[in-house]
């Protein structure tokens, strides 16, 4: 392999952009040119004045944030200090993907293309803007992009002279071999954990908690369509501290019947010891994985074989199957032309890998074990809302966790792994331990002891809020009204009496709405010094209800419409227009709800005009976002935004 010439960054939250960056790497393989793919946090960034050529894969999350895995290189990228010609050596090309039903779409690829501009950097194209929203997916942008590029690449960095490219039919070698043992090492491997259980080191992904399990609580009623559970963890010694809004990540496995389907499927021994080789001397072998491992501490903690796979497993797949039925089937889902049939078998149903392996016998059971680690993706690990605060609780950490589980047509029901994960998990049939570390959230309340805040958090989304008004209570800041929405009081009604023991000591002013029992909006006037946060379940609030906050200035003990206060609001989800009563009246009683959305109106109101276009029916993926990807099941989520009251140009109230 010649010298790297070809280095891809990137920035991924979801796995989107990490993916098309390890696609750029094997054609560059393929194309005989030398290729390093990193994360944009995980390179030396002093290091881009010597770069010839860089490729920067990013993907744009929230209302217009970097991902987490590129947050240091963004704030060193737009140091005021650095001066314009500091990458006046450096070739560059941007592929973003994005969303565009979000406002700010694929708001920190343009950002970066303009700044690398003016940093020195010569483009060797217009950015590419990925699309999930168009019918083909971010593909229909990005394949016509990469045939250009490369068009672009290989005359700056032509292949050494005599070599041919490499057909794509033919598998390219793995990064990793993997040697199996056939003696059994005195020191079992999987004593040898990562994690840790106490440090003076706050933990991290590369080294995270080992946190004891105290309670695993369902706090819905039995009757109830969904289990959600109340879990709290012991972090004594832990060196975490968090507060209001924070998150914490969790970092599932897999359960053990998917484990032992796999191993089945593959023809693998899940108790066989192996230790792992990189091919590459610039690849070292991922830090989670002890040496040496056995194939079930593989299956169990590192391969993600109960997500949905992607185009580029379906390629590499097709590269490996001897079946010629099968690996005409597989070419097909991995092409162009076959987006569509590859949606309706995989990505409508949410077919697992583990499931498409069992679909196709024949490529599963000839797949070497060398390419494992090639074909399946690593566990990410998983967010929620910390729903607890160090000043109530010390030493505790509690979260809010719904179930996810719905069904598709699949006959198997569809579970999501982290939460089903933690719900099997009983503290009372002895020590659980789970991987997890903490980091900031998006949320921030204010500084100022006499200002109050309005909190909107139905379902789940009241997770966030619960902390704020135990930290702010524990701080005597008494002026705290919360919204909180959910079918039934004695169903969901997460810590009823918790609130109503707040309300009698006059720290707290609860406002409920249980939307199987009653229908109705209420509308609260707010004075010039007010400021909010809200909180958002999977789908978006009601129109009525945004209708509601936008008018706020308008109403009693409010500004006149032509000055009133006007509410930003922020959400991370998906938008559709129906409200929630509305859905909820469309479904019987104990049936998940599917995403839904209507026609938009002749004359948008000012609640429409400020929020993200409707939701498209016929949008088929998201891209790389932080926003959770729309599933029928219903309601509950811990994903949260925010919107702060300020007082705005025009008047926003809802006539």
């Amino acid at each position: 392999m010649p010298a790297p010439q070809l280095l891809v960054l990137f920035g991924s939250q979801t796995g989107t952009a990490q993916d098309v960056s390890e696609r750029l790497g094997r054609e560059a393989r393929r194309r005989r040119l030398g290729c390093r793919v990193r994360a944009l946090d995980s390179y030396p960034v002093v290091n881009l004045i010597h770069e010839p050529l860089v490729i920067f894969v990013c993907a744009t999350t929230g209302q217009g944030d970097p991902p987490d895995n590129m947050k240091n290189f963004w704030r060193f990228i737009f140091r005021k200090n650095l001066p314009s010609t500091a990458l006046c050596q450096m070739d560059f090309a941007v592929l973003g993907l994005g969303d565009s039903s979000y406002a700010k779409f694929n708001f920190v690829a343009k950002k970066l293309h303009r700044r690398l501009l003016q940093l020195g950097g010569s483009a060797l194209l217009p950015a590419c803007l990925g699309d999930d929203q168009h019918e083909l997916g971010p593909d229909a942008a990005v394949d016509p992009w990469l045939r250009a590029l490369w068009g672009k690449v290989l005359g700056l960095c032509p292949p050494p002279p005599g070599l041919a490219d490499i057909p794509p039919g033919v598998p390219l070698p793995s990064k990793f071999s993997l040697l199996f043992l056939h003696e059994v090492p005195s020191a079992g491997s999987e004593g040898q954990q990562v994690a840790h259980t106490g440090s003076r080191e706050p933990p991290s992904e590369s080294q995270p908690f080992l946190a004891p399990m105290i309670s695993n609580q369902r706090v819905t009623g039995p009757s109830h369509f969904q289990d959600v559970r109340l879990i709290e963890f012991d972090i004594s010694g832990s060196a975490i501290s968090f507060t209001a809004g924070d998150v914490v990540l969790i970092r599932p496995s897999n359960s053990a019947a998917h484990v032992q389907q796999f191993c089945q499927a593959l023809g693998l021994d899940p108790d066989q010891l192996f230790t792992l080789h990189p091919r590459e001397p610039d690849v070292l072998p991922p830090a989670r994985l002890p040496q040496p491992c056995s194939v079930r501490h593989l299956v169990s903690q590192y391969l993600d074989i109960a997500s949905v796979p992607r185009r580029s497993f379906f390629e590499l797949l097709a590269c490996l199957s001897l079946h010629e039925l099968e690996r005409e089937k597989l070419l097909e889902f991995s092409s162009a032309q076959g987006q569509e049939e590859l949606f309706e078998y995989c990505n409508r149903p949410r077919r697992t890998i583990v499931e498409v392996l069992c679909d196709f016998p024949h490529t599963a059971a000839a797949i070497p074990p060398d390419y494992l680690l090639d074909l399946i993706p690593a566990i990410r690990p998983r967010a929620f809302s910390i729903a607890s605060s160090m000043l109530a609780h010390p030493s505790r950490l509690q979260i809010l966790v719904a179930v996810v589980q719905f069904q598709t047509r699949l006959k198997e029901p569809r579970r999501g792994l982290c939460s089903s994960w933690l719900a099997s998990l009983d503290p009372g049939q002895g020590p659980v331990r789970v991987p997890l570390w903490v980091r900031p959230g998006s949320l921030a309340f204010p500084e100022m002891p006499d200002v109050p805040v309005i909190m909107v958090g139905p379902g789940t989304g009241v997770a966030p809020f619960r902390a704020a008004i135990q930290e702010r209570v524990a701080q005597d800041r008494t002026r705290n009204v919360l919204f909180f929405g959910c079918r039934r009081r004695d169903q969901d009604f997460y810590w009823e009496a918790e609130w109503q023991e707040l309300e009698k000591r006059g720290c707290l002013t609860l406002v409920p709405a249980f939307s199987r029992e009653q229908v109705g909006v209420c509308a609260w006037g707010l004075g010039k010094e007010g400021r909010g946060s809200h909180s958002a379940p999977t789908r978006p609030l009601p129109c009525r209800s945004r209708k509601c906050m936008c008018s706020t200035g308008s109403g009693s003990g409010g500004r006149s419409c032509g000055s009133c206060w006007t509410a930003r609001v922020h959400t991370s989800t998906w938008q559709g227009e129906r409200s929630q009563v509305q859905r909820e009246r469309a479904q019987p009683e104990g049936q998940p709800h599917a995403p839904s959305a209507t026609a938009p109106l002749a004359t948008p109101s000012p609640c429409q005009r400020m929020s993200r276009k409707p939701w498209c029916p016929s949008s088929r993926r998201r891209a790389d976002s932080a926003a959770p990807t729309p599933l029928p099941i219903w309601p509950g989520s811990s994903g949260h935004g925010a919107f702060r009251l300020r007082r705005g140009p025009e008047p926003l109230g809802c006539p």
